[in-house]
């Protein structure tokens, strides 16, 4: 597939959110190599402890829009991405991710023996912070997701603003209290195109050694 080749650096600076989309269906080979990038995403442990829920149909999208509160970009977007956290996900042996880690030559056997042993896991539960890890990992491949959507040529936006709940029956998952919503992300193209609204000078938000307060 003949794709636009953007460099990362052009992705980042290139990227916009989009509110509004044109009717445009996005290929659904574009749609599988979208995916097959935001897949690349890191995740702590390499534990991929973060899914997609790919919806693509008239009545999800509107479900979804519902959810979010009446927010038009899921009913204009032909494609939107459900990034959904599983905080239980190391519970399972997860033997496969060990196996195919260490026959790519990426795990030794001691690093796999501190992988089975799960005692960053107990550390995040003792503290209370299973979801809030898993919600960062996913929050890492929807990021990759948007960068490889400008990389593409499409449009997209991460939509905050939506009820959890709602969100999870739209995509089968009410009964799943294991599971959070981590961020709605939608994909199409762009109905204009959209003027960077510019960020504050680097000085106020980047910091040497220790943080400064910034007003």
């Amino acid at each position: 597939m003949e794709t636009k080749t953007l460099s990362v650096a052009d992705a980042i600076r290139g990227r916009r959110t989009v509110r509004h989309y044109r009717p445009d269906p996005v290929a659904p080979e574009l749609i599988e190599e979208l995916l097959e990038l935001t897949m690349q995403a890191p995740s702590a442990w390499n534990m991929q402890d973060r899914s997609i829920v790919v919806v693509t149909s008239e009545s999800g999208r509107a479900a979804l829009s519902e959810a979010a509160f009446g927010q038009p970009q899921p009913r204009e977007a032909p494609v939107v991405l459900v990034f959904v956290a599983d905080a239980a996900a190391w519970r399972d042996r997860n033997a496969d991710i060990a196996e195919l880690a260490g026959r790519n030559g990426a795990w030794n056997a001691e690093f796999t023996a501190m992988f089975d042993t799960r005692a960053e896991y107990l550390a995040l539960e003792q503290r209370g912070l299973l979801r809030e890890n898993a919600v960062k990992n996913a929050m890492i491949a929807a990021t990759y997701a948007m960068l490889a959507a400008t990389g593409l040529g499409l449009a997209s936006a991460p939509m905050n603003g939506w009820d959890a709940e709602s969100v999870k029956q739209a995509i089968g998952i009410g009964d799943r209290a294991d599971l959070a919503i981590a961020v709605l992300v939608t994909i199409g193209y762009s109905d204009a195109a959209p003027p960077h609204p510019g960020r504050r000078p680097r000085e106020r938000r980047v910091f040497a050694e220790r943080f400064a307060a910034a007003r």
